[in-house]
């Protein structure tokens, strides 16, 4: 891998991403975008494959749902992932679906022992369908349920060790739950071990006054690049992407967005080099 950064594969980008070959570490594509498509996605998705790692992510998956997991929906993920080879398989940790009905929308879970132990049932039962480990991703989230039995980092840690599976450590969606519920993010930090995340995700997001809203719209603001050195000096290098899903800037500007985390990085492990010296 050229470099530990990546950013978001959007059509608006495909031409100068073929044209140009832009320097780059990899790209993420959303999984759903390419389960199902034929003609020009499918075939630039393989184009960039052919030079570049690919991670899919996908949005559908509802871990966390009382729904049945749709076994035709993971034979197509597992077709897509046979013919791609990415080095990354994610979705979220929530639940998007109910009475088989979607609700388009990436859902909190209550943090209860009874839904850790649905998940992680429900996640080795996905790992071993696809071959593969999964990362799970904590959401942004704007509501909490009364009986919740533990903190969100803790629910999640507890998934990685029980199913086996990774986390992917969204920093933007930190920040914007511990504005949302009065939480302090280096707890976070805190509760999540070394060893167990296998990626990280910064966005944008915007600013409603009485919360926050993950929009993946802006740039990374300074108090996520902070949450970042701190990630990084914790669990090291680890893949990260940029996330940018609304108001998609040239990718010039998304490219200059990596670049800022391959610095911080960098920045972040040679000082921790310097002080263990």
């Amino acid at each position: 891998m050229r470099s530990l950064q990546g950013v978001g594969l959007r059509p608006t980008h495909y031409a100068s991403i073929l044209e140009r070959r832009p320097d780059v570490g990899w790209f993420e594509a959303i999984t759903e975008n390419y389960m199902d498509s034929g003609g020009r996605p499918i075939d630039v998705l393989e184009k960039i494959r052919a030079q570049y790692p690919v991670a899919l992510h996908g949005v559908s998956l509802s871990i966390g749902s009382s729904d049945p997991l749709d076994p035709e929906y993971l034979s197509r993920w597992k077709r897509l992932i046979d013919r791609i080879d990415p080095f990354i398989v994610s979705d979220h940790l929530c639940w998007t679906s109910t009475g088989g009905h979607q609700a388009h929308d990436l859902l909190p879970m209550p943090y209860t022992e009874a839904a850790l132990s649905h998940v992680v049932d429900r996640v080795q039962a996905v790992q071993e369908t696809l071959g593969r480990p999964l990362h799970l991703e904590n959401v942004s989230s704007y509501v909490s349920y009364r009986h919740s039995e533990m903190p969100e980092w803790e629910f999640l840690a507890q998934i990685a060790a029980r199913s086996g599976c990774k986390i992917l450590l969204d920093l933007n969606n930190i920040h914007v739950s511990a504005f949302n519920h009065g939480f302090d993010p280096l707890a976070y930090l805190e509760g999540i071990p070394a060893g167990t995340v296998g990626q990280f995700h910064l966005a944008g997001y915007t600013d409603m006054g009485e919360f926050y809203f993950d929009t993946h719209s802006a740039p990374v603001v300074p108090a996520v690049w902070d949450l970042y050195a701190r990630a990084v000096a914790k669990y090291g290098k680890i893949p990260t992407l940029i996330e940018w899903d609304e108001e998609i800037p040239s990718l010039d500007r998304l490219l200059a967005e990596s670049r800022i985390a391959h610095e911080r990085m960098e920045k972040t492990l040679n000082e921790k080099r310097s002080t263990a010296a």
